[in-house]
């Protein structure tokens, strides 16, 4: 079962509007139309509690996490065992603990076109190439965004502005949104809804917001980390199931 699962996490996936480059737990993508949102707000790092809501409970996850953006590239790093719904099983989250791969990290870089998986726990990484709307930062420099003020909130102590905000690429393609801006953050989007072309909703909540510019090595594996093909030859490198890894302690519960 647990197999199945981490086989499915590292399957490429369409990853349009916001949701990740792979199959496994959607994780928040910020090129594209994303990266539109954000309006002057182009580096940032904070904590994220990312959720998605669909019509079948399976269909529905939260994920918290923390993020890191800058000019379209991403990285958001999550801890499996935190999840709540979707596919995730408690037995599941608790395979993947022992097997030292519960702590994920995914690392957006639209500029190379290439999505990273990098699991920490067994220092090793996948790399696989990112589709659209990966393939420009920003969305385009001629992308048109439309705002309309829906109204005024205060979202986790921020006094903002509630606007639905309509960004059109050169294609026509639409990307609609619902977005709480921060009067008190430079406008930074602390709140954004949107729903997904499966149907799903999605809510992507900020806080302990720093607009400072996140270091670049944040952007790449680590340099001492192993690159694995896919997940059955990173799987077989480190023993692949049973009772943990070669070389490696029993990790502790």
């Amino acid at each position: 079962m647990c197999l199945g699962l981490v086989a499915a996490l590292a399957q490429p996936g369409p990853g349009r509007h916001g949701m990740g480059g792979m199959g496994g737990p959607p994780s928040p993508r910020l090129d594209g139309s994303m990266a539109k949102l954000f309006g002057e707000n182009t580096a940032f790092s904070a904590t994220l509690e990312f959720q998605t809501t669909g019509a079948a409970p399976e269909q529905s996850m939260t994920m918290p996490g923390k993020i890191y953006f800058d000019e379209g590239k991403s990285r958001f790093e999550m801890d499996m065992s935190q999840m709540k719904g979707g596919h995730m099983s408690p037995q599941a989250a608790a395979q993947m603990k022992s097997m030292g791969m519960d702590k994920m990290i995914n690392i957006t870089r639209p500029d190379k076109k290439v999505h990273y998986l990098v699991y920490d726990g067994l220092q090793s990484y996948l790399e696989n190439p990112l589709g659209e709307p990966g393939a420009t930062a920003t969305g385009g420099n001629d992308a048109k965004v439309e705002t309309t003020e829906l109204g005024k909130e205060t979202i986790d102590g921020h006094p903002c502005v509630k606007n639905k905000v309509v960004v059109t690429d050169k294609d026509g393609k639409k990307f609609e949104a619902t977005v709480w801006n921060a009067t008190d953050l430079k406008k930074f989007p602390v709140k954004v809804e949107f729903t997904t072309e499966q149907g799903a909703t999605t809510s992507m909540l900020y806080k302990d917001i720093s607009l400072s510019k996140p270091d670049a090595s944040l952007f790449e594996p680590p340099a001492n980390f192993t690159k694995s093909e896919n997940m059955m030859e990173m799987m077989m490198k480190h023993g692949g199931m049973g009772g943990g890894f070669p070389g490696r302690p029993p990790r502790q519960q």
